[in-house]
């Protein structure tokens, strides 16, 4: 089992396409959208159970060069 989790991605300007696509290319994540409001991408991932959710999401997103900020949303049951 997982965890799905949401991930709003702030970028430094001129970044967001380049961060983009270093996401896509680590091949983490579910679904990736570009957003408009205060943060420029908004990612769906899915955590194995056994893994610390802020240890994978440091370790497999945060040190893409170009984020600037991020906003983890933790979901607990789909309708």
């Amino acid at each position: 089992m997982s965890e799905c989790v949401f991930i709003q991605i702030r970028c430094r300007p001129g970044t967001t396409y380049r961060v983009a696509n270093d996401i896509t290319m680590r091949e983490f994540h579910s679904e990736l959208y570009s957003t408009s409001g205060d943060f420029d991408l908004m990612l769906k991932l899915y955590i194995p159970k056994d893994q610390d959710i802020g240890m994978f999401i440091n370790d497999n997103l945060l040190d893409i060069d170009g984020i600037e900020r991020s906003l983890t949303t933790l979901t607990f049951k789909a309708f």
